[in-house]
């Protein structure tokens, strides 16, 4: 079976990811649940190999001789585009394959709360987007860039590990650095586009110390720099970032961090209920001056109290959106407390 027929097929299933394993049918996940590809025959270690070679560039194919792990992007011609993980396991190589949709959607449409769109306006600082691989940070990401393309004329840089979404520059000026084609890391990247005049930068991921310092620097000098991190609360998050950085050195990185900081959104999501499709769970921390003061005097524990009391201002607990989109008919039941930060607690208040 061709690639191209395998992208197809898993098209007009709906797949957000495929996977394809030597000695096992084509894969699809569609709506979270994983299921053969139909009338699809088992791939031999020969398909698949050839398939990493039809798809990977030559840094990308040393890349993966040489590790045996390689991210890449793909275009499939009438399909779309993939973010793709090639990898050995059992001694044989196997692909993970996500799809990336070429339009970006309009934050309007992401059933996401209406003050996403207003952090849209803000000037400087440093926006989080979190969640687990899957939760939706990219899209949400993607929506915000273009809500600001559509409105500002400003200069931005993604840096991103591969490009998901393709943007159009529009009133803004977009540029777009994959990692291995266009620069050799993020950290590198990040320190270098302080020298390119962007007013706003989106950092694919703050995976380490170095680029996690140099977003909070570009935070700090006038920049607003977007970002995500695989952590699933606003809370964890903070102390995330606190956590890499030596002992000596975090009282300083609080108060840095205090004052950069706009806002968190952690992100989770549902299979939909009441008609085909995913719709996203979103805890939201914003930056108020009760939340600065809890992160420089290290009470991050406090946050979630933090969240819950100022419903008012935008925020809300991942419980709380949780149990709104129950009540609405759009997730289950047993989605809903399988998701909840407190199941037992939340439980009781679906049964309310």
């Amino acid at each position: 079976m061709e690639l191209h027929e395998i992208l197809k097929a898993a098209h007009e299933l709906g797949a957000s990811d495929i996977h394809l394993v030597a000695g096992h049918p084509p894969a699809a996940r569609v709506h979270t649940v994983v299921q053969s590809i139909p009338n699809a025959p088992k791939l031999t270690a020969e398909d698949v190999r050839s398939f990493v070679q039809g798809m990977a560039s030559k840094e990308a194919l040393a890349r993966f001789e040489e590790i045996k792990d390689a991210d890449f992007s793909f275009a499939a011609e009438g399909l779309g585009r993939y973010r793709v993980n090639a990898h050995q396991q059992r001694n044989s190589v196997a692909i993970a394959m996500r799809t990336v949709k070429t339009k970006v959607p309009p934050l309007a449409k992401l059933t996401l709360p209406e003050v996403i769109t207003k952090l849209t306006y803000l000037p400087r600082g440093l926006v989080l987007v979190t969640g687990d691989t899957g939760s939706g940070k990219s899209t949400t990401l993607a929506a915000m860039i273009q809500a600001m393309n559509e409105r500002e004329a400003k200069h931005i840089i993604t840096l991103e590990d591969p490009i998901e979404y393709t943007f159009k520059s529009e009133k803004c000026l977009i540029e777009q650095r994959e990692l291995g084609a266009d620069m050799p890391s993020f950290a590198s990247a990040l320190k270098h586009a302080l020298r390119q005049d962007p007013d706003i930068i989106l950092v694919g991921e703050m995976r380490d110390l170095e680029t996690t310092a140099l977003a909070i620097t570009a935070a700090e000098t006038g920049h607003l720099v977007l970002s995500t991190l695989h952590t699933s609360s606003a809370a964890q998050t903070v102390d995330r970032i606190i956590d890499m950085y030596p002992g000596g050195q975090q009282n300083q990185i609080r108060s840095m961090l205090s004052n950069t900081l706009q806002a968190v959104i952690s992100q989770t999501l549902f299979p939909r209920l009441d008609q085909a499709g995913m719709v996203p769970g979103v805890e939201i921390l914003l930056a108020t001056p009760a939340v600065r003061n809890l992160i420089r005097e290290a009470r991050t524990f406090e946050i979630p109290n933090v969240i819950e009391t100022s419903r008012a201002m935008g925020m809300q607990t991942l419980d709380h959106c949780i149990s709104q989109l129950f009540f609405n008919g759009m997730i289950s039941r047993e989605d809903a407390i399988g998701a909840s930060a407190h199941p037992d607690r939340l439980s009781k208040r679906l049964a309310a």
